[in-house]
């Protein structure tokens, strides 16, 4: 008992720091830029279709004594939402604004969908469970390895500037969360997908770690190469300008 009010509370402080503090720096950033650039969505449209498949495993219908993972996954439902709203709002590319909603309303209506069929042709919630747990296993993996195409373009690039360490760290914290959450009593659908999920995260963070120099070194050209092409373009006009007041037309002119 003391165990499972132990990480009810360690997965509430876990999960709203990462949904809330550690995701907010990447959308702040899109705001600004009035752009999502290349961020990914794959990794808010895995993480909403996991949160809905949690919220039915945990209902008293599939899993009974389950309050735990309908309240976080239902206001995880609710959050993932947001981001998703966000980045089509942000997104300057029409297919991608496209391909993010369709699948977003592809997601509810398959889980619909199970739902319904769950109800009719499942009897009992062993099999229920048994059933919405080995889906929600394989999403919950998706999840977390939803990350694994950009961190191919971070071993092509050697940059982890669309690699935020912010959503990395919250996957890490996600899933020792769960892991602890599922020791007692002990539930193999939520301890087998946060354990493997735990090690994608650490796989992330170490890959952040092991090309963050680089990134900064980047940055750093690209930071000076665009003050160059500033100081050039000022130059140039600085030319002109000289060149018509003296009645002098520019090259070109």
């Amino acid at each position: 008992m003391i165990l499972e009010v132990f990480c009810y509370y360690l997965y509430v402080l876990c999960y709203w720091h990462s949904s809330f503090i550690l995701y907010r720096p990447t959308f702040i950033k899109i705001c600004k830029k009035g752009s999502v650039e290349e961020f990914s969505p794959m990794p808010y449209l895995a993480t909403f279709v996991n949160c809905m498949l949690w919220v039915l495993y945990g209902m008293p219908f599939v899993n009974p004594n389950s309050t735990l993972v309908i309240t976080i996954n239902g206001a995880g439902c609710v959050i993932e939402l947001v981001y998703l709203l966000l980045f089509v709002f942000y997104s300057n590319d029409k297919k991608k604004r496209l391909k993010v909603m369709v699948i977003s309303i592809l997601e509810v209506i398959a889980v619909g969908v199970l739902a319904a069929l769950v109800l009719s042709l499942a009897h009992g919630t062993k099999r229920r469970s048994r059933i919405v747990g080995m889906l929600a296993i394989i999403c919950n993996v998706m999840m977390y390895a939803a990350p694994l195409s950009v961190m191919k373009m971070v071993i092509t690039t050697k940059s982890v500037e669309y690699m935020p360490f912010s959503i990395s760290l919250a996957s890490l914290a996600n899933g020792i969360a769960w892991s602890i959450y599922a020791i007692h009593p002990f539930d193999p659908y939520i301890a087998a997908p946060n354990g493997l999920g735990t090690l994608f995260a650490l796989a992330q963070l170490i890959l952040y770690a092991t090309y963050y120099n680089s990134t900064k070194k980047q940055k750093a050209a690209k930071a000076k190469s665009e003050l160059g092409l500033a100081e050039v373009v000022v130059v140039h006009d600085n030319k002109v300008s000289k060149l018509s007041s003296k009645g002098i037309a520019p090259d070109g002119q």
